[in-house]
């Protein structure tokens, strides 16, 4: 069983505030976000953690059905180019990285967390898993396996929107898969 007051302390002591629970039977999982990703996606092909580097969508579906609960991590932030956020995202995944480490160890083994941005913990991707760099602590973000973070994040009452341009703030969403 799910001790959510257990693992909300530890959220916290890892400075995460901005979390809801979500049954995870209502992560939508969807083949257009693949679609958008092989289509539209400069990282498609040039991450480790990317598409085609990750299982299909019909995997995917199938690994969020192994979970009972997942918590999404709220992050906003506002940079004035792309590129400016590279940074900020190697530092948030860093961090819940170890989190999801401290989750583990308190007992939830199948605690898996997905980034909420493409992995960014290297300067220069290998671009595929057999030669990533850093194995242990590379993550999908939940756009790779096929989430539908708008309609999912939604469903808790989190804001999300196309952003039009760099001047609007970014609403980024991790999740930690918890059973």
């Amino acid at each position: 069983m799910i001790e959510h007051k257990e693992l909300e302390k530890i959220f916290i002591e890892h400075s995460f505030t901005d979390f809801r629970w979500l049954d995870a039977e209502k992560i939508v999982v969807s083949q257009w976000v693949r679609m958008k990703c092989m289509f539209g996606c400069r990282e498609y092909g040039a991450r480790a953690c990317c598409p085609p580097n990750v299982p299909s969508v019909a995997e995917c579906e199938r690994f969020f059905r192994d979970y009972t609960e997942a918590v999404v991590f709220h992050f906003e932030k506002k940079v004035n180019k792309p590129e400016d956020r590279y940074a900020w995202t190697k530092e948030v995944n860093t961090k819940l990285w170890k989190l999801e480490r401290d989750v583990f160890v308190a007992g939830y083994q199948k605690a898996f967390l997905l980034y909420m941005d493409t992995c960014y913990l290297c300067k220069d991707c290998s671009a595929t898993r057999s030669r990533c760099l850093n194995k242990k602590l590379a993550r999908p973000a939940p756009e790779a396996l096929a989430v539908d973070v708008y309609s999912t994040v939604k469903q808790v009452g989190y804001p999300i929107k196309v952003l039009s341009d760099y001047s609007q703030k970014m609403n980024r969403y991790a999740f930690l898969m918890i059973e």
